[in-house]
């Protein structure tokens, strides 16, 4: 019972997060303000839908786990991101060119078919980056370059923007992208770090546990 209990309340935190992930950009692309129109930017990209994705898995009880909410929770995102729009549409605050909008993501486009596309592409690929969260909680460098997955895909997506989209836009498109992709560094050295550090304790505390036997001989 109490497994059940614990499972139920995975999913609806998993559903329930998706959601506001897909309610955020949308939302806050209703305030002409810097810190909205960054957030905006930020939730209609695509990197905090995979790291919403791996989280998921990382934290889900088995792989098959992981898969299921993963792909559930990226697809009620889907969901509330353009019935959100088809309800309210206008164009992300701070954006010049419908370039700074995902392809696929117009504002006010028909909620019906991108539903489906972008509904299916959540699904389907919401599965495999599950089961990357979970494969990435091994602790040590087996795990590491599946923990790193999230700020790769920030980097280059920042970088990407900054050299196609940058020169159309305003001073908070740059901004916003900047800050990612210096924050995809930071995160990379920190996780890096904590795997080095992490190794290194693992190491001394064998070599201890070695070196205590033989000292006890000797006495």
């Amino acid at each position: 019972m109490r497994f059940t209990c614990a499972r139920v309340v995975s999913a609806t935190v998993s559903l329930a997060a998706g959601v506001l992930l897909g309610l955020v950009g949308p939302v806050a692309g209703k305030w002409d303000n810097p810190v909205c129109v960054a957030l905006s930017i930020v939730f209609s990209s695509g990197w905090p839908w995979a790291c919403y994705a791996l989280l998921v898995g990382y934290f889900s009880r088995s792989k098959i786990e992981s898969a299921l909410l993963a792909s559930l929770g990226l697809t009620v995102g889907v969901v509330a991101y353009y019935l959100f729009k088809d309800a309210s549409p206008s164009i992300p605050a701070g954006t010049e060119f419908a370039t700074s909008i995902p392809e696929g993501m117009e504002s006010g486009s028909s909620s019906g078919g991108q539903i489906l596309v972008w509904g299916i592409a959540a699904f389907v690929f919401g599965a495999p980056v599950g089961l990357v969260g979970k494969v990435a909680r091994t602790p040590g460098v087996g795990g590491l370059l599946f923990r790193l997955l999230v700020p790769l895909i920030a980097f280059f997506e920042a970088t990407q923007r900054l050299s196609v989209e940058a020169d159309s836009q305003g001073p908070v498109f740059a901004m916003t992208w900047n800050a990612t992709r210096a924050a995809a560094c930071v995160v990379a050295v920190a996780l890096i770090g904590h795997t080095v550090w992490s190794w290194h304790l693992r190491r001394s505390r064998t070599d201890g546990r070695t070196e205590a036997p033989a000292s006890a001989r000797r006495r």
